[in-house]
């Protein structure tokens, strides 16, 4: 694949981490719960840290685009499984 390819998917990545962290902000102001739904953002925030420093150097790499593809896979298949898991273990 091509550069352009990396970085356009390296955006989208970025991008939607950021999406996924705004609703799940969201979703805890209107009363959802906060424990479960930070600890799975915590993937999302590094994604979004990684993509700020790769956009400000200009620099884009396949593992951020390999890494964010299988981790957003993952985190939507399991998501509710993992936060009824982490509800009930945390309360």
């Amino acid at each position: 694949m091509s550069h352009r390819n990396l970085v356009i998917i390296s955006k989208i990545i970025f991008f939607y981490s950021i999406f996924y962290v705004v609703m799940k902000i969201t979703v805890v102001i209107q009363g959802a719960w906060l424990w479960p739904n930070l600890i799975l953002s915590l993937p999302f925030l590094a994604f979004i840290t990684v993509g700020i420093y790769m956009l400000k150097i200009n620099k884009y790499y396949w593992a951020y685009v390999i890494s964010g593809a299988i981790v957003i896979g993952v985190v939507r298949y399991y998501e509710r499984e993992w936060m009824l898991a982490l509800q009930q273990h945390l309360s």
